[in-house]
């Protein structure tokens, strides 16, 4: 991809006086570094030939001067380091912001292909490199240019023959570094590849280790983590292999340049052309046009480093959201909950088959639907249809008339409660989990919420009350808690639409009552669309769906159902003879 170095630079622009400042600071601090030689030399050219009394007194005057210069240099400098890495810091921290921002607006298309270890590289390491170039890269440039333009014209100034004789050199060494910053740019994208899989794999199997250890499976994810990290161990023998080259490389010119200078140097002062103080100053600005080219190496690591990070960064970036707000969208406000999915057909990507095809169905405002059916149905993903987690291949999905692609994306969501099987709660206490669903709420509103859906009671048992840690994903409370603390969260969210996905599916019958009463509850003068694999939670409904992979099979009450003796009443014979 073209690097975008525009973008790039833009993130510059907050705090650029700062900056600037930074730069001047590495620009004054340069430029005292390279007064000290010429000192020297005026020292041992001068100096030391006239007077003994004259001699001390300038001998004086010179050190006070470069007292002086070493308190600018040690200011500038500490200016630059101080300064210059908290720029760096808060451009780290405005990237990371952005890319998680436009993470949070992707829809579930992009989800569904990435890993999170992989997202989790990207926020963090890729950030971290990149800030490190945003601070060293323009103020190391400028510091380590000023002292190499700056020796190279003194030492024209000392021996011009002896300094264009050196230069001779750079092209080749120029050369040398182009050709290796390519091998390492490649190599480091490889790198950071194989270490977002690490973090992906590593994801993966804390995740799930419930799963691991209850199928006694420990040695099965050590071998899997290892074959990532032997991956990842091979890219960084490319990198380092690619480093040695280049150090090495650069190294054997800077020996050739040092030669050169004490070879030509020396049989410039047989010639008389060069004395011994001009020939100590050359060596000593050498030693200043060397540094910048070691500097300048080592800086290739950092460059490339953070050139692949924001290269990576980039490519979440340009990551179009599949859902979004459209030019015209408008907010729906109050929402009746009447429901229409009209001739809808939806695949999750062009070569696959039509999970859903030119399906039809009207829901009237605060009736309850139960859908039911075999696996792979569409049952989950005509509900996901509603508040475009997905959007249609075909057809339209209308709510109180309004196809929901002309509706406002947050006025959409806020107008739906969802509750899943999966239920997922945050690390942090029961109210902060509650209140998830409304961030405004007041302590008693949420209080109020958890009654409404049977949790008060198992939530004061708790050593905290509300006040409780529920560990990572609510790892402290049974399946049944969990699920009673996401209806509360709908509760406090009041959505007139509301969707059960699979809600009880996974619970004890004690816990499964419990649960039924507050979907009752919640489900009441709201429209309900319920998932259900368990058909007792459903018999009430006022109308059951039944879908298969050809679309609709049959709907309708429980009871027409079962005299219908068709799919429905089969699914719920056998469900019934296994309950037995």
């Amino acid at each position: 991809m073209d690097f975008p170095i525009k973008k790039f630079l833009s993130y510059y622009k907050p705090y650029l006086r700062v900056y600037l400042l930074v730069l001047t600071c590495a620009l004054i601090a340069s430029a005292a570094t390279l007064a000290f030689p010429l000192l020297v030399r005026y020292i041992t050219k001068n100096v030391l030939e006239g007077n003994s009394s004259i001699v001390l007194n300038e001998v004086y005057g010179i050190g006070g001067f470069m007292l002086l210069l070493a308190v600018i240099q040690n200011a500038g400098n500490y200016i630059v380091d101080y300064k210059g890495h908290e720029v760096g810091a808060r451009m780290e921290s405005d990237l990371r912001l952005e890319l998680f921002s436009h993470i949070q607006k992707l829809s579930f298309q992009f989800f569904d292909k990435e890993k999170t270890g992989q997202l989790m590289s990207r926020i963090t390491t890729d950030l971290l490199l990149l800030s490190e170039l945003y601070h060293h890269g323009p103020e190391d440039y400028v510091k380590y240019l000023i002292r190499f333009m700056g020796a190279f014209f003194i030492l024209l100034f000392i021996n011009a023959p002896l300094t264009i004789a050196v230069f001779c050199f750079l092209p080749l060494l120029g050369g040398f570094l182009v050709l290796f910053n390519k091998i390492l740019n490649k190599a480091y994208r490889t790198s950071k590849a194989r270490m977002a899989d690490v973090n992906a794999q590593v994801e993966d199997s804390l995740a799930g280790i419930r799963v691991v250890k209850s199928f006694g499976n420990e040695q099965v994810e050590i071998e899997k983590f290892n074959k990532e990290n032997n991956r990842f161990l091979e890219s960084r023998k490319r990198i380092y292999k690619a480093e040695a080259y280049l150090y090495n490389g650069v190294e054997t010119f800077i020996q050739l340049i040092t030669i050169t200078v004490i070879v030509f140097g020396s049989a410039a002062i047989v010639h008389e052309s060069l004395d011994l103080p001009d020939l100590i100053t050359f060596l000593l600005y050498i030693g200043f046009m060397i540094e910048p080219i070691q500097r300048m190496t080592h800086m290739t690591t950092q460059f490339q480093e953070g050139i692949t990070g924001f290269q990576r960064f980039m490519e979440i970036i340009n990551v179009k959201p599949g859902i979004d707000n459209l030019p015209s969208s408008r907010k729906l406000h109050p929402v009746a909950g009447g429901i229409e999915f009209r001739n809808v057909s939806f695949r999750y990507e062009d070569h696959l088959d039509h999970v859903l095809e030119n399906l039809s169905l009207q829901i009237s405002p605060g009736e309850f639907v139960a859908f039911v059916g075999p696996s792979g149905a569409g049952k989950t993903t005509l509900c996901s249809l509603l508040p475009r987690f997905y959007d249609v291949s075909k057809g339209e999905v209308l709510l109180d008339t309004s196809d929901v692609r002309d509706i406002d994306l947050l006025s959409l969501r806020k107008s739906i409660g969802l509750v899943q099987q999966d239920v997922y709660l945050f690390s942090g206490t029961v109210m902060e989990n509650i209140r998830y669903g409304n961030p405004e709420a007041t302590d008693e509103e949420i209080l109020a919420a958890a009654r409404q859906a049977h949790a008060h009671e198992f939530i004061m048992d708790l050593p905290d009350g509300y006040h409780s840690e529920i560990g990572q994903r609510g790892v402290r409370l049974s399946g049944g808690q969990k699920q009673r603390l996401s209806i509360a969260r709908v509760f406090l969210k009041n959505p007139p639409v509301i969707i059960f996905d699979e809600a009880t599916s996974a619970l004890d019958n004690e816990s499964e009552r419990i649960i039924k009463e507050s979907l009752n509850k919640l489900a009441q003068g709201r429209t309900t669309l319920v998932i259900a694999h368990r058909l007792s939670t459903i018999q009430h409904a006022e109308r059951i769906v039944v879908l298969t992979k050809d679309g609709i099979a049959e709907q309708g009450t429980h009871h027409s159902l079962l005299e219908n003796n068709g799919i429905y009443a089969s699914l719920y014979s056998t469900q019934f003879e296994w309950s037995r």
